[in-house]
């Protein structure tokens, strides 16, 4: 008989919990207190919340217009501040407001289901335009190039720059140049050697012959240093500065 008692004293008190659950969610299983902005709903989970389903994105645009997110407040007001933000939500793949973001400042019970932000939710015209986002850098080699930063960097890091320009051709002395002197139109998938001096086609053509070569397609394959006599060595078939651009 106390068995069937305290069974029974058990699940009412399950009862009573899971019922307090409900009516007062923000004090029964609140990770943590929510951020200054929504502080106002601190009492009102389910604003947020579909019950017994977790957040809810269309929960989120209900206050968030999309076409608003980075431009205006929830209330319509322009933001302003100091450095603009590049308003980059309205070019996600998809709406799904919790892979980046958590309001609670408390425990994240779910945070290894959470994704930090990758520029593969972007669509792929957004990718492409890293000047909508990012300043360009300010030193002296990008200030010379003008092309598409993808050339040289991947969207999953800025770091390291998939060129490594000296195990290709080394800029030093007479060839410490601008990048436009080898790089045409800031395509740094090809080069040019032509154009300096007395590297013209028909100049190196008539000096190579004399010596018996007749590979003209690759300079780097033997020329990879203004301060090294030409070895037969270099990068043919290499991605990067692999191609001669005779134009």
């Amino acid at each position: 008989m106390k068995r069937k008692w305290l069974l029974v004293l058990i699940a009412l008190n399950l009862v009573v919990l899971v019922g307090l659950a409900f009516i007062y969610p923000h004090l029964m299983v609140a990770p943590g207190a929510l951020s200054p902005a929504h502080a106002g709903l601190s009492t009102d989970c389910f604003a947020c919340h579909a019950p017994l389903r977790g957040v809810s994105e269309q929960r989120c645009t209900t206050c968030h217009a999309i076409a608003d997110i980075g431009l205006r407040t929830s209330k319509g007001a322009a933001i302003a501040r100091a450095v603009p933000k590049a308003p980059f939500h309205q070019q996600l793949v998809q709406q799904d407001c919790i892979a980046c973001h958590s309001d609670h400042a408390g425990p994240m019970l779910t945070h290894r289901t959470r994704k930090p932000f990758s520029h593969e939710l972007l669509i792929a015209t957004a990718r492409d335009r890293c000047e909508s986002c990012h300043k360009p850098p300010k030193d002296n080699l990008h200030r010379q190039t003008q092309g598409s930063c993808a050339q040289c960097h991947k969207a999953s890091a800025w770091k390291p720059a998939t060129i490594e320009h000296d195990k290709l051709f080394l800029l030093d002395g007479d060839h410490n140049a601008p990048c436009a002197t080898c790089h045409k139109a800031s395509d740094f998938k090809t080069y040019t050697c032509y154009g300096c001096h007395e590297h013209t086609p028909a100049n190196i053509r008539r000096k190579h012959e004399k010596e018996g070569v007749r590979d003209f397609d690759n300079c780097v394959e033997c020329h990879r240093s203004a301060d090294e006599e030409p070895e037969r060595r270099g990068a043919r078939g290499q991605a990067q500065g692999g191609r001669h651009n005779k134009d």
